[in-house]
């Protein structure tokens, strides 16, 4: 043992315990995030029924959009766009890939995950549903859930009051498909259940602002908020109107198969 461990074992303690803590906390971190997804998911294989709603700075709805969304293990997911406007087209993600099938045309077309939708909704915002795997999740320490500097929105809202102190986790990207390379987090302390995130970009710029409402069962998250923060601070909110289990066809999940079957159900 060293001559400073000798005169101050106090020293050495506190090294051991940082040493023994570090894991905890990492494990914790990312048990708390399984958590969240939870109120997101709640099962591998899922069919969403979506509502994606756009709405103007004074808080009117501007425009509005529904999209069938099938949620399969393994990151993958099938978007059926249900609207007039958008009647046929299909959005896929596989994996780190994704693709969009027009009706009009063979040939699936690559795309990013922050192609736009409707409003401040992109791709990414629809397909992807789980936070776990695609992120590495650090402890902060524990906060205030409401930020002051936080708009609460203009659009209508169903939402109770948020808990009082919330985890704040930080989420790193470990893969390169997702739509935000940062997301801070914030979970209710008592329940797990997502409050608010901060979303930023390849670039760490803040783009947007979420706020996540959670149904009166406490059981899911029944919409989430963005708020733009690139531009007006319009806001998007995407509402889940219905959830079940369901495992899609695996051929579903191939897009030459989808660009040569324009209707599937």
């Amino acid at each position: 043992m060293s001559l400073v461990f000798r005169k101050n074992p106090a020293c050495l303690l506190s090294l051991v315990v940082a040493a023994l803590a570090g894991p905890a906390l990492a494990q914790d971190a990312e048990a708390l995030l399984r958590d969240a997804d939870r109120y997101r998911t709640g099962s591998d294989n899922l069919q969403v029924d979506t509502l994606v709603q756009a709405y103007a700075s004074d808080g009117t709805l501007d425009k509005e959009r529904r999209y069938t969304v099938f949620a399969q293990a393994d990151r993958r997911t099938l978007v059926l766009m249900q609207s007039t406007a958008e009647q046929g087209q299909k959005v896929l993600m596989l994996g780190d890939d994704f693709w969009l099938l027009m009706p009009s045309s063979q040939r699936p077309l690559r795309i990013t995950p922050m192609q736009k939708l409707l409003g401040d909704a992109s791709t990414g915002d629809i397909a992807t549903m789980r936070w776990s795997g695609d992120y590495s999740a650090t402890l902060v320490g524990v906060e205030p859930c409401v930020d002051a500097s936080v708009p609460t929105g203009t659009a209508p809202s169903t939402q109770h009051l948020p808990p009082a102190s919330c985890y704040h986790l930080q989420l790193q990207a470990t893969r390169k498909g997702v739509t935000y390379q940062r997301i801070e987090l914030w979970l209710g302390q008592q329940r797990h259940e997502p409050v608010r995130a901060q979303l930023y970009v390849q670039s760490d710029k803040l783009a947007k602002q979420a706020l996540f409402e959670v149904d009166p069962s406490q059981s899911s998250v029944s919409a989430m908020v963005l708020i733009d923060q690139l531009g007006k601070q319009k806001q998007t909110r995407i509402r889940y109107l219905a959830r079940k289990e369901r495992t899609v066809p695996v051929e579903w999940l191939n897009p030459m198969f989808l660009a040569r079957s324009p209707v599937l159900e």
